[in-house]
């Protein structure tokens, strides 16, 4: 992704100038003739790669600052403020810095001539589909401020099930790396004082002579071991973006003990959360659903919407489909074929959305309370094993004396 500056003729004859980002020229000079803009120059601005790599860091706009602005935006525009005016005045009040910048990019591409949607896909690393979508549907209908409020409001309920979900898996990561410092610092700084206390010659346990081995390796070669480690998790990093990877990790995180569900359920809320809304917004059926399973965050769902969108073109119901995936509960395709005979498919979702949000709700507070004793006592096992086998050998030669 790079950053373009253009020079451009609007439909009204005005030299309009403004940036945009993308892939590479050939997508921005395609944007601009969609637009109906006649291109005069485009040119691509040149950083570092080091500049690039720390530009890029910092483009990370969370979902809460995004439903801020959504909010602040339709209030303005809901008071009767111009679009560009109100783009301007954000850009300066929003607290995160890439935020306020591409706003700033925004307005003035907005007042060269660009509608809100055309100047939203020029930042597609800080606005989803679903969000461009919804406010494409806003403006085309007439109705921005309603498709802003509801978008605002579909981020937040997804930040407060992200919160869920990060609370659920904190507590396991915070005490997982806190045993993995213990076992470090008694094999750099505990195993050798024990050491001391063997003779040279004395025959030990296989479990002690175990710890010692591990021990020494990890003091003499410990570079090899941090080596082996970042080798590790860049390939698993690697493995994980690859499309193979991907898929089979996120078959894998359904299989989880007790996490498995948790996964599944939030991914079926966000699912059924962001059909609702785009449906509700006025967005195709199609549109919808493509946006629905990429926003869902899992390649099953994702594959199963694929799918079902072919059938569905064919004459196929919403519901047919989606249960031969598999993937989706009887629960939820049983109310989906019910919201499609009624018509109030988009209610239906919603509330299949707030049932499965509940159920992560409730789960997160069941697991904390669960896996907390779990982690205590497999830590103090994993510690008790240590002390023991460095303590057998004392143990073993007071007993013969």
């Amino acid at each position: 992704m790079g950053s373009f500056t253009y020079e451009a003729i609007n439909k009204s004859g005005q030299i309009v100038t403004g940036k945009m980002e993308a892939e590479q020229e050939t997508v921005v000079s395609e944007r601009l003739r969609g637009m109906g803009f006649t291109v005069l120059e485009i040119n691509q601005v040149r950083t570092s790669p080091i500049l690039e790599m720390l530009r890029s860091r910092g483009k990370k706009v969370s979902i809460g600052d995004l439903s801020l602005f959504s909010r602040q935006l339709a209030a303005m525009l809901d008071a009767g403020i111009p679009v560009t005016r109100a783009l301007y005045t954000l850009s300066k009040q929003v607290t995160n810095p890439t935020l306020g910048k591409a706003l700033n990019e925004i307005a003035g591409n907005v007042e060269g001539g660009m509608n809100l949607t055309e100047a939203l896909e020029a930042h597609p690393h800080i606005f989803s589909r679903l969000y461009i979508g919804m406010v494409e549907s806003g403006e085309t209908g007439g109705t921005l401020q309603e498709a802003l409020q509801a978008v605002s409001e579909q981020l937040q309920k997804d930040k407060t099930l992200r919160d869920n979900m990060r609370s659920a898996t904190f507590y396991p990561i915070v005490v997982s790396v806190f045993a993995v410092i213990l076992l470090l610092g008694m094999m750099f700084f505990l195993v050798p004082i024990f050491m001391g206390f063997f003779p040279p010659d004395a025959e030990l346990p296989v479990l002690t002579q175990f710890i010692i081995n591990i021990s020494e390796s990890l003091r003499n070669f410990w570079y090899l071991w941090l080596l082996a480690v970042v080798a590790l998790v860049a390939g698993l990093r690697f493995y994980v973006r690859s499309d193979s990877g991907r898929r089979n990790w996120d078959r894998l995180k359904f299989r989880i003990p007790a996490f498995g569900s948790l996964f599944e359920k939030a991914v079926l809320a966000r699912f059924a959360r962001t059909l609702s809304t785009m449906m509700a917004g006025g967005i195709p059926i199609m549109q919808a659903l493509e946006s629905a399973g990429r926003a869902s965050g899992n390649t099953m769902v994702e594959d199963a919407v694929d799918v079902a969108s072919e059938q569905i073109q064919e004459g196929k119901s919403i519901a047919e489909p989606l249960e031969e995936s598999g993937v989706f509960p009887p629960m939820m395709t049983h109310m989906i074929a019910v919201g499609e005979e009624t018509g109030a498919l988009p209610d239906l979702l919603n509330r299949i959305a707030e049932f499965f949000e509940e159920e992560v709700a409730v789960m997160t507070k069941g697991l904390t309370s669960m896996i907390e004793p779990i982690l205590l006592i497999v830590v103090g096992v994993v510690v008790g094993i240590m002390l023991i086998s460095l303590y057998l050998p004392i143990f073993t030669v007071i007993t013969q004396i």
